[in-house]
């Protein structure tokens, strides 16, 4: 059962996370206003365009950033302020065991905090990342829709693409050929001067197409003006997917990996990356939280400044071992989930052992 003081630490944290996490959207939005003002100007984006299709979804990818650290000097700085004005003491003194301040309060408020993290990171961000694609497509530089030239798919694991361009805006391709190849043999090939989607058949319209079916010794040709052909293949398998995975939903993400599983594709360690942070990150919350606990609860010469040092060191170890593990999984064969989940398992075991030599 919650008490009194329960809900009085419940409301320190809380209430610091949110305080320090507000004050650096408003530190960030503004430092970011002044550098984008020009390209504001440049491209005559309307005001409302600037609220609504800019800062709205620029400032969900801040606060995203900005959690796990936050979090962390959170817990640190009102644990430390309590443990220098004896309040931890004075707690300890009425009964309170320490195992049960952690337990409640301090635990309460990280799990609430990790489901807000984890209802963000698979669907309320990517969201807001799209809605930043779709600003940059039409107030800057930053095109969505650039043509593609020289593109070669693996389809699954007979079927093999080739097209001399793609024009994502129309949906057209040029020079297409596809090839199935079994047992290292060419069974069958079709090409067309041009493709294009169509959206309500959900089928490509091949135009000026021939297909070529070999079987041994025999083969068949035909020819002809157009084709509605279905193909594994649509106008999202384009683009550098690798590049827009921040700007898929988790269910929109599993479907992309599975797609790209198929094909063997060479994004996959990346796109797995994606998915297990989106889980691995939040947890993080109850560690970082374990951890900023059992350094501040005793009461030091140093005072807070001692503490924040410490915890900005560790947080800082954290950040750099899970950069490090994501792009050795990006860049390797090292496993994904273990890439993603590994800093957590060091700092998990860390926390316990600092936990179990707190003074109590």
């Amino acid at each position: 059962m919650i008490k009194k003081l329960d809900w009085y630490i419940v409301k320190k944290y809380l209430g610091t996370f949110f305080f320090t996490t507000v004050l650096a959207i408003l530190v960030t939005v503004v430092v970011n206003a002044s550098e984008s003002v020009d390209d504001f100007i440049e491209y005559n984006v309307p005001l409302k365009d600037v609220i609504f299709g800019y800062y709205f979804n620029f400032i969900p990818n801040v606060i995203l950033l900005v959690c796990p650290l936050f979090i962390f000097i959170a817990v640190i700085f009102f644990t430390s302020k309590m443990a220098s004005r004896t309040e931890i003491v004075a707690i300890l003194s009425s009964g309170v065991s320490f195992y049960r301040i952690l337990l409640v309060p301090y635990l309460f408020s990280a799990v609430f905090l990790m489901g807000l993290q984890l209802y963000a990171n698979h669907f309320l961000v990517p969201k807001a990342n799209y809605g930043m694609l779709e600003y940059n497509d039409k107030y800057s530089s930053k095109k969505l829709n650039k043509r593609e030239r020289n593109i070669n798919m693996q389809l699954d694991e007979h079927s093999f693409l080739t097209l001399k361009s793609y024009e994502p805006k129309d949906s057209l391709g040029r020079e297409f050929i596809l090839e199935v190849v079994k047992d290292k043999k060419m069974v069958s090939k079709l090409k067309a001067s041009e493709i294009k989607w169509q959206n309500d058949k959900k089928e490509w319209l091949l135009r000026n197409y021939t297909y070529r079916e070999i079987d041994g010794q025999d083969e068949k040709l035909v020819t002809g003006d157009t084709l509605f052909k279905s193909i594994p293949l649509s106008p999202s398998d384009f683009g550098k997917k690798e590049m827009f995975k921040d700007a898929l939903t988790t269910p929109d993400l599993n479907k992309l990996i599975e797609r790209e599983q198929i094909k063997g594709s060479s994004i996959l360690p990346a796109l797995k990356v994606e998915k297990y942070k989106r889980t691995a990150l939040p947890f993080a919350t109850i560690i970082l939280t374990i951890i900023g606990f059992a350094i501040a609860s005793k009461k030091t010469r140093g005072g807070m400044g001692l503490h924040i040092l410490i915890g900005l060191a560790i947080s800082g170890a954290f950040v750099v071992m899970m950069q490090f593990g994501t792009s050795f999984a990006i860049n390797s064969n090292f496993s994904p989930f273990l890439a993603v989940w590994l800093p957590n398992i060091i700092f998990g075991i860390i926390s316990l052992f600092l936990l179990r030599w707190a003074p109590k």
